[in-house]
């Protein structure tokens, strides 16, 4: 497996200064879609591969480990996946919004690294990793979509010459890198971060814009920086050329640069030597010879076992991992086997329950039907009797309503025939009380002459 801590030292590597402080990273632009093209993001989002099996990823190294054994190139589509031949504008193959394809593991690792949230520590142990060139790809790209456009060239700086590496005690680490689905775009990993600083296309999508200083001024430091040529001995190409085959490199090295070679100087020099100091110094020189090949072929031997020791590792991961898929298939395959045997089961216990149903549901239309008849029977009893006592009370009605006529009239003929005897009772009392008056006025009058004839009768016997 690939190992995280197999990493270059970082010591030469100068750390971002401007807008870094501490092990956390501040994310650039769209915290949520990492500045990626929608129609890449939703095909990440949408992938089986990137729902399902980077879903049960949730540690840095696991995702290392994936792209070690995943990547093969570093373009957002697969080969043959989109076809985009007569589109143009909005829908051409560099907007990458008009049609869709099979996205790339390689973005969807990339999103998954996001999802993490990267600290710097991590992220400069993808840049400087010694396993494979794609690790270091991917973490540069990481900074290419979530950093400031002002911190691209401190990140970039250290790396831009950077063609072959060897440190000691470590094999050598190889820096070229196919890019392209499918092969034929092969570079080093310092014409890869020119191309990222300098250009904002990158295959079938962009990159998040520069402002135009900011281009201004890393374009001005590219043009006063040229890249370096490192020029190497043959022996050192040949022993490069040996552990990329032992590595088993994912791409061809490049052929050695036919100049002249430096043998001939030095069998030039080794002769002039000889002349100077005669037959000891040749035993010398062979003695210091032999010592150097042994040295060679103890590194040689070193290195041997370390890389049978990577193989073996990785072979025994690899076996891990195909039992592991063997198992999981075998234990999918008995799933499979008793949801089946359980469907099976269910639609047994279905049709019979349907039968079952069925029967309940003729019994239960019988009694539905004998309720249904019931029900009427009582409704047009109830009807019938509504009938009737409507009936009879519109009768009672009728009789109560000409009962009370008839006494209306009756006490209406008793208030007239009151009324009468009232008044004929007022007459009464009113010659009653005239008789009386008169009689009255009679007795007063009578009263009088009587009263007058004695007082006349008093008088004339006075006199």
């Amino acid at each position: 497996m690939a190992n995280v801590g197999n990493q270059l030292p970082t010591q030469a590597v100068s750390k971002p200064p401007s807008g870094k402080h501490g092990n956390v990273l501040p994310l650039w632009g769209n915290e949520k879609t990492m500045n990626l093209n929608p129609m890449i993001l939703t095909n990440v989002l949408s992938s089986p591969y990137f729902k399902v099996q980077l879903y049960e990823l949730k540690t840095y190294h696991e995702v290392v480990d994936e792209i070690y054994f995943k990547v093969t190139h570093i373009e957002p589509w697969e080969k043959g996946s989109r076809k985009t031949a007569g589109q143009t504008g909005m829908c051409g193959g560099v907007r990458g919004v008009g049609t869709g394809g099979i996205v790339s593991t390689a973005f969807c690792l990339l999103y998954k690294l996001f999802t993490l949230k990267l600290t710097r520590k991590q992220v400069m142990g993808l840049i400087t990793h010694t396993d494979s060139p794609y690790i270091r790809a991917l973490g540069f790209m990481y900074i290419r979509y979530t950093q400031p456009p002002t911190d691209l060239l401190d990140w970039y700086n250290d790396f831009l010459d950077d063609e072959e590496v060897c440190h000691p005690g470590m094999p050598i680490v190889q820096q070229e890198l196919d890019v392209k689905a499918g092969g034929g775009c092969v570079m080093t990993i310092g014409e890869m971060l020119r191309s990222f600083m300098t250009k904002l296309e990158w295959f079938s999508t962009l990159f998040p814009r520069i402002p135009v200083p900011v281009q201004k001024a890393i374009d001005q430091q590219m043009k006063a920086r040229p890249r370096k040529v490192v020029q190497k001995e043959p022996e050192e190409e040949a022993e490069s050329e040996r552990q990329g085959e032992r590595r088993g490199s994912r791409t061809p090295r490049r052929t050695p640069s036919p100049k002249r070679s430096p043998k001939r100087s030095r069998s030039r020099s080794h002769h002039r030597e000889r002349e100077r100091h005669g037959p000891s110094f040749d035993r010398e020189l062979e003695r210091e010879r032999d010592r150097q090949r042994k040295e060679r072929d103890g590194r040689d031997r070193d290195r041997e076992r370390g890389d049978r020791e990577r193989r073996r590792s990785r072979s025994a991961d690899r076996n891990r991992e195909r039992k592991r898929s063997r198992s999981g298939s075998r234990e999918r395959r008995s799933e499979r086997r008793e949801k089946e045997r359980d469907g099976e089961d269910r639609s047994r216990k279905k049709d019979r329950d349907h039968h079952k149903d069925r029967g309940s549901e003729r019994e239960r239309s019988r009694d539905r039907k004998s309720r249904t008849e019931n029900d009427d029977r009582r409704h047009k009893d109830d009807r019938d009797r509504h009938r009737e006592d409507r009936k009879a009370k519109r009768s009672s009605r009728s009789r109560s309503r000409e009962r009370r006529h008839k006494s209306s009239a009756e006490e209406k003929v008793r208030k007239r025939d009151r009324s009468h005897s009232k008044e004929r009772e007022r007459e009464r009392s009113h010659k009653r009380s005239r008789s009386k008056e008169r009689s009255r006025h009679q007795r007063d009058s009578s009263n009088e002459h009587s009263s007058k004839h004695g007082e006349r009768k008093r008088s004339q016997s006075a006199e």
